[in-house]
């Protein structure tokens, strides 16, 4: 049994520390920062909602401040990166791609991903989609007309289902983006190197892809570790506490639970450090709805006390909070959540509606705080005018309004 007991709020810091959250990096970020940001959470989540910057752009700009969202595209394009359906679909470090070798080898997990009846009706049209991009090279959705919607798959052509299919199966790659739109070229030209004479066992893949799990979360139940990367959730539960006894991952105690965490060793000296209260949080940010520190609900309400649900894809009258609402990350604490949209014509960044959490005191410290990483967020997205139109309770509007009023005055001067 570990000596290692960690309070709730030394968990937190713990998995914000691993996420890269807790403090922001002391000199401006660089292309291969965005690339080390990558490999530290394992996994990028990809969605194409732009109401503010795409999420995978917003993710890193939580963790980097500042950067080049170029930086991205051109790290996948270089083949740093590679895409491939992971926690869902997400930019992974090209390092790990023999991790979802056998995803794509065996499609029996994939449903909707790969259609396997639409595929083998139409086997031969695909073989001459697949050699046509062998010989044509890449090609995207687009260049495809478009038919009439069947009210399936997104109204997709049958074209697209065969590229997105195709995909799946590791037999094209995504060889760059354009516009965020993808360009699909075939797997020997986007990732020449690999052969499936490297594809590692199975039982290797899942030990790797559970360590990497608890590695990029910093502290984890058994239940968190699946989640992650899709795991099977009935296989991978009781895999921690087998590497836990062969020692490599460390099991801890978060008061008031009655399992066990894990950790990885790596993070050890850092959950040691956090036990001692000597790890200490002082980032404040805005989260994407598809961060990984609250991607996973549950995780999010265990560990930070934080109700969090995505409404964009709810009907407008049954939304609670709104279209695209971003997580309020103070301090080591879930403080409450914004609604907000990026108007770039206007060169304008709405706050459509703040919320603070219930039992959250919203001192004029923490507002000045907020103040700060919005309008940062705002001077990235080049919208510098920052507009709070409602908030709940009404006076956290007032204090934000100015907080944002002075942290203005203050940059102006």
């Amino acid at each position: 049994m570990t000596d290692l007991h960690l309070s709730l709020s030394a968990a937190r810091a713990l998995l914000l520390h691993a996420q890269g959250l807790d403090r922001r990096p002391r000199r401006r970020a660089g292309r291969m920062d965005v690339l080390a940001a990558i490999r530290r959470m394992r996994a990028l989540q990809i969605d194409t909602i732009s109401v503010v910057a795409r999420s995978p752009y917003l993710v890193l700009w939580s963790r980097l401040g500042p950067y080049e969202p170029r930086w991205l595209d051109e790290l996948l394009e270089n083949r740093a990166l590679f895409e491939y359906w992971s926690h869902e679909a997400c930019f992974l470090p090209i390092d790990d791609y023999p991790l979802y070798r056998h995803r794509m080898l065996d499609l029996g997990w994939a449903g909707w991903r790969y259609r396997a009846a639409f595929m083998a009706e139409h086997g031969d049209e695909a073989a001459r989609l697949l050699q046509s991009v062998r010989e044509g090279g890449p090609v995207r959705s687009s260049d495809f007309e478009r038919d009439r919607p069947s009210g399936t798959w997104w109204d997709w052509t049958p074209q697209k289902r065969m590229l997105e299919s195709l995909f799946t199966a590791g037999e094209l790659m995504i060889a760059r983006r354009e516009n965020f739109q993808r360009i699909y070229d075939v797997r020997e030209r986007v990732h020449p190197a690999w052969s499936d004479d490297r594809l590692p066992p199975r039982d290797e893949v899942q030990r790797t892809l559970a360590l990497n799990a608890v590695r990029a979360l910093g502290v984890a139940k058994a239940g968190w570790v699946a989640d992650y990367f899709r795991m099977d959730r009935t296989s991978t539960r009781a895999l921690p506490a087998r590497l836990a006894a062969e020692g490599a991952l460390v099991q801890a105690r978060v008061e008031g639970w009655k399992e066990p965490v894990y950790i990885h060793p790596d993070h050890e000296p850092a959950a040691r450090a956090a036990a001692e209260g000597g790890l200490r949080p002082v980032l404040t940010t805005l989260l994407s709805p598809f961060d990984p520190v609250v991607w996973d609900r549950a995780r999010a309400s265990e560990l930070f006390g934080f109700d969090y649900r995505l409404e964009c894809y709810t009907p407008g009258p049954r939304r609670v909070y709104g279209y695209y609402v971003l997580p309020i990350l103070r301090r080591g604490a879930l403080i409450g959540r914004m609604d907000a949209k990026a108007h770039r014509a206007q060169g304008a960044f709405e706050v459509r509606a703040l919320y603070i959490e219930p039992g959250v005191r919203f001192s004029d410290a923490a507002a000045a705080d907020v103040a700060a990483a919005l309008l940062a967020c705002a001077r990235w997205h080049g919208t510098p005018e920052v507009r709070v139109t409602r908030a709940d309770p009404g006076r956290a509007g007032e204090q934000l309004r100015a907080a944002l009023e002075t942290a203005s005055a203050q940059r102006g001067a």
